[in-house]
């Protein structure tokens, strides 16, 4: 792609590659980078047998109001920045060498309340189908399990392989643009397992297609079936073959999917293939931190990997639907998915937001939605939108109505939900509409007790939690819980010179709790099907509580580089079965300095802390308690924590006094990747002193060198107020660490990083990239 007479490659965001100013028009809101407009252009020979086939541009997602030309003419228009849709060019081609155009103005701000980045920042692809084929999203895979006389098990057990028999239920529609109407086809669906061998086959006799048909296929029945889980995700092949009187293949399609069963219950809360389970969730927008809005499919593979070993199970796509390739690893890694529409309706929530295009385009952009989404087992919920504006106008009844009749036309398997904020039922219009099929509350963890009582029957979800305010590696005082700010009117003045929030689990926004406050609810009550934390990571823009030159959220688990923050270790304690011991904060402070020390532990009934070798004293939760603390005067030293069951030692932690700092260690999440231009190695640069501690305050400016084949795609180091470019060969380290995200290019070989700093000692690292 062309974009200002440069040559580019796709996806793109071309905010990122900017500077931060506060007088860009996006604000610090929108992560503080211009926006605007562009232009891309793309010239592409056309298939020599175009005049014989349907050849459509799909694209995505383009942020945002999109116009696409063909050869000079004119295919459309798309507002929303986050719906994919496509265009049929067929008509519009020519012999030899054609052009596309792509128009995209993002220049009316500001228009979010996060960063949204700008431009062609996914996918697009040319697909080229014989003019009768299978529509674009024109496969629906309904699967699940045959009852009772199959084996299934009715008593609420687990469900395992050889209780059920599991069926697939098809749905595809057609498409005919052939100039003889009258010709007969054969359909054939195959059912194809993980290893590629066939485990169900039908075949639909000899039938017409006309343009817009659509065939639905009895079951397809499955015996002993794999079942999709999070703990195991296991996906099936659904592959669908139009073939002509003469045997001849003429369009085949094919679609991931997996067998699972789920249900909510307003008692019992939420279940997985029969197997109560609580829904641990976070939310996540888009923005893939120094990378930005561009997708990249490792970026978003490490981030939930990130997650998983958190034990996370669920993902919110806050506010609107996601990229297709982030709900393909969802599938693959056995991720829970809420997949939301919009952020708000007719009522703005900013001057240029989708309010102004609501009215037009919310039935295509929400059946698009749900079409190309469907058939990933990952998706557990429809959501129409986040906090509308219309909860609190009567106008709320008749549009949520009309967006889940949308829904369920298209989709009746999951049910519907949106994510609210008026507590009060008789002052909640899309409550009363009485439509959607779970109850979604954002915050009010104190309303969760009594829930069954003033909703009886209700199902319930906490859609949206917590909000918690924390800096990685930043630490004042713990004693107290802090609302910053403290309420929607009061102008912000509590914070503090460095621009941070402590990293102890005690601030949060006026409107939220700390992570502990919100999980301990959640935990004790079986009502409650589960939580989206607000957020897993950091994203780029709405920096509260502070004003510039803070430009993005202080409200992730993980910060924006990817480094977790002690909270982390919190949820990791709680929602995994692994053993955890973490302690906080580091130690290097001033002789004499009360420093409150926090231990978060699972697997073993008490931690005994030791100072140099001299024990400070065994702690135990009590109660509901998720760590245990120490009051402990500072000497330089050694920190040790012991956790123990039973007086077995399960594990021990350590934290060191730090000296100055002296030296870089490089480390590579992975060392080998794909030489396919596209693949990201994540390396972490730490700052160490001369014993090899990581150096808690060392702010280096380090120096980035890059050889061989690959790139720098961007760096980080975490601070919500670094004025500091993304796109860098330099970076300063936040907290003792950093980031630099190296790229691969097509070309096979070795990425070799060098990394220096004035007055430490250099440090190299290779990567392999291979084909």
């Amino acid at each position: 792609m062309i974009q200002n007479g440069e040559k580019l490659t796709l996806p793109h965001d071309w905010s990122i590659e900017g500077k931060f100013d506060e007088k860009n028009p996006a604000k610090s809101e929108g992560g503080g980078l211009p926006t605007g407009t562009a232009w891309y252009r793309k010239g592409f020979i056309a298939p020599a047998n175009f005049k014989d086939r349907l050849i459509t541009v799909e694209f995505d997602g383009v942020y945002k109001n999109s116009e696409v030309w063909v050869n000079g003419e004119y295919l459309g228009k798309r507002p929303y920045g986050y719906s994919s849709f496509s265009y049929e060019i067929s008509k519009f081609l020519k012999s030899g060498k054609n052009m596309i155009a792509v128009k995209v103005d993002n220049s009316a701000q500001p228009d979010s309340r996060w960063y949204s980045g700008s431009g062609i920042y996914r996918n697009v692809w040319l697909t080229s189908t014989a003019k009768v084929a299978i529509k674009e999203h024109g496969v629906f895979v309904k699967a699940g399990f045959v009852s009772g006389d199959f084996g299934e098990s009715t008593d609420g057990g687990n469900l395992k392989p050889g209780q059920a028999v599991g069926f697939v239920a098809p749905q595809v529609s057609f498409i005919n643009k052939s100039v003889d109407k009258t010709k007969k086809y054969k359909i054939e669906f195959s059912v194809l397992n993980k290893e590629g061998k066939h485990v169900a086959n039908y075949l639909i006799a000899a039938d017409v297609l006309e343009d817009n048909t659509g065939k639905n296929v009895s079951s397809l029945l499955i015996s002993q079936p794999e079942i999709w889980s999070v703990e195991r995700p296991y996906l099936y092949t659904l592959l669908v073959k139009i073939i002509d009187s003469e045997n001849k293949i003429i369009d085949a399609q094919s679609t991931t999917f997996g067998i699972r069963r789920f249900n909510f219950d307003a008692i019992k809360g939420f279940s997985l293939n029969g197997k109560p389970m609580k829904i641990l969730g976070v939310c996540l927008h888009h923005d893939l931190g120094a990378l930005g809005a561009a997708v990249n499919v490792r970026a978003m593979e490490r981030q939930l990997e990130i997650m998983k070993k958190m034990g996370v199970n669920a993902i919110r796509t806050a506010h609107n639907p996601p990229a297709p390739e982030f709900l393909d690893l969802c599938d693959k890694m056995g991720f829970l998915v809420m997949d939301e529409a919009f952020d708000m309706w007719a009522k703005k929530k900013t001057k240029n937001d989708y309010h102004l295009n609501f009215s037009e385009w919310h039935k295509a952009d929400l059946e698009d939605m749900v079409k190309r989404d469907r058939n990933h087992p990952s998706i557990i919920l429809w959501s129409i939108g986040n906090e509308i504006r219309e909860q609190f106008d009567s106008t709320g009844i008749a549009i949520t109505k009309e967006l889940v009749k949308i829904v369920k036309n298209l989709d009746n398997t999951r049910p519907v939900i949106s994510a609210l904020t008026e507590t009060k039922a008789e002052k909640n219009f899309i409550y009363q509409a009485n439509a959607l099929d779970i109850y979604g509350l954002n915050y009010n963890h104190k309303l969760y007790k009594d829930f069954p009582k003033n909703y009886p029957g209700v199902k319930f979800l906490a859609t949206e939690t917590t909000s918690a305010l924390e800096t990685r590696g930043f630490y004042d005082t713990a004693d107290t819980i802090r609302r910053w700010p403290k309420d929607g009117k009061t102008k912000f003045t509590a914070g503090n010179k460095e621009w941070s929030a402590s990293a102890y689990d005690n601030v949060s926004a006026y409107w939220g709790s700390t992570h502990e406050e919100t999980w301990k609810e959640a935990k004790k009550y079986d009502h409650v099907s589960g939580l989206f934390v607000w957020t897993g990571f950091d994203y780029l823009g709405e920096p509260l509580p502070y004003p510039w030159p803070a430009r993005s959220s202080y409200f992730g688990i993980v910060d924006l580089a990817g480094f977790p923050k002690d909270s982390y270790y919190m949820y990791q304690s709680e929602w995994t079965n692994k053993p955890v011991l973490h302690i906080l904060p580091h130690w290097n402070w001033e002789k004499g300095k009360s420093v409150e020390i926090w231990a978060y532990y699972n697997k073993a009934d008490e931690v005994e802390l030791y100072l140099n070798g001299k024990s400070l004293g065994k702690k135990s939760k009590q109660g509901d308690d998720l760590h245990v603390l120490w009051n402990v005067n500072f000497e330089p030293g050694t920190l040790k924590a012991i956790s123990r069951k039973n007086g077995k030692e399960v594990l021990v932690r350590e934290v060191k006094t730090a000296g100055a700092p002296a030296k870089i260690e490089l480390i590579a999440d992975r060392k080998n990747i794909k030489a396919d231009g596209k693949d990201l190695s994540f390396i972490t640069v730490r700052i160490l002193d001369a014993a090899g501690n990581v150096v808690p305050n060392a702010d280096n400016l380090v120096d980035f060198k890059v050889e061989g084949n690959g790139f720098i795609a961007g760096v980080d180091n975490g601070f919500q107020a670094s004025l500091e470019p993304f796109k860098a060969n330099y970076r300063k380290a936040f907290h003792g660490l950093c980031l630099a995200i190296l790229q691969s290019t097509e070309k096979a070989g070795t990425i070799k990083l060098r990394a220096t700093s004035a007055g430490l000692s250099p440090s190299s690292i290779i990567i392999k990239t291979r084909k």
